[in-house]
């Protein structure tokens, strides 16, 4: 039976304060510890714009050691995956060093090799993404990429050979845009990414982080997801499912939505959130009707998310 992770992109964000995490902090809160509680995955942001130090990696591995099923990912420094051959041999030591720290304790879900739209299919490009593969072998590696350039059989076998996964994703689709899919190269685990769909920003030349990912995804949308992701379960042993629309924890929305809808399973949901996100009453609602799963037609209170009769 397949174990499914879901959890968030990051937990670094001012714009959480005061609608995920408390204004008020207690002495000793720390983010990633505390979306633990909620949460059984992050993906780490911080080491796509540098390696991590050992000693913060470590630090990392302190605040989960009380969740024992708690895993990170880790996303490859960006001088790997956007700026061709900008990367030296310390970078590659760096970077095997903090995901070994995290691989040893049986705590690294994945690094994640991201690649932007620009990256096509080509000849040049599969053999660098080959010499990547070599570099990194050893660890789970997962790899996105945006460009329906790639969708084809012989990439797909190229991860599978590689023992890499490829990464399934959802981003606003235009001409050229790779799409949702439920594809399993590797029998160990698989790897899904959602983004948003700010059709209007994705593309902007000014827009900033926060516009790009400003997206919360609507019942039926993670519904078609769930559907993908449970097809991923009949293929592989874990699913690792992280939401990218971070913006005022939009992310944490939907994934404690998924989270439940995938599993069924009783979900904890964060006061001010509850507060910020009212669907997330279903969840309350449904776990205190013992009903556990939640997006039944109508939801157990018969009113869809926007409180409308059904």
């Amino acid at each position: 039976m397949a174990k499914y992770y879901v959890g968030t992109a990051g937990w670094s964000y001012e714009d959480w304060d005061g609608i995920v995490y408390p204004v008020r902090k207690g002495a000793g809160f720390h983010a990633l510890s505390f979306l633990a509680d909620f949460i059984n995955i992050v993906e780490v942001n911080s080491t796509f714009y540098r390696p991590a130090p050992p000693a913060m990696v470590r630090s990392w591995l302190t605040r989960i050691g009380d969740r024992p099923d708690f895993m990170l990912a880790l996303k490859l420094y960006r001088a790997f995956t956007h700026a061709g051959e900008g990367f030296t041999g310390k970078d590659v030591e760096d970077v095997r060093m903090a995901a070994d720290l995290v691989h040893l304790q049986g705590r690294l879900a994945a690094l994640l090799v991201q690649f932007p739209w620009s990256f096509r299919n080509t000849s040049e490009n599969t053999a660098y993404l080959e010499r990547l593969l070599k570099l990194f072998a050893g660890l789970p590696l997962s790899v996105e990429v945006r460009h329906a350039s790639w969708d084809t059989p012989a990439f797909y076998d190229l991860l599978g050979a590689s023992g890499a996964a490829f990464c399934n994703i959802d981003q606003p689709l235009f001409e050229g845009s790779i799409k949702p899919s439920a594809v399993s190269t590797n029998p160990d685990f698989a790897y899904v990414r959602l983004h948003g769909r700010n059709y209007e920003n994705w593309f902007r030349a000014d827009a900033g982080r926060d516009a790009r990912y400003d997206y919360l995804y609507a019942r039926d949308e993670l519904g078609d997801w769930v559907t993908r992701i449970r097809d991923l379960g009949s293929k592989s042993g874990k699913i690792y499912v992280i939401t990218n629309n971070h913006y005022r924890g939009q992310a944490m929305a939907n994934a404690l939505q998924i989270r439940n809808m995938i599993t069924g399973e009783k979900v904890d949901v964060p006061d001010l959130l509850l507060e910020k996100y009212p669907v997330l009453r279903e969840i309350v609602r449904a776990i205190r009707a013992g009903q556990m799963d939640l997006f039944d037609k109508g939801g157990p209170s018969g009113k869809d998310d926007k409180g409308e009769t059904t």
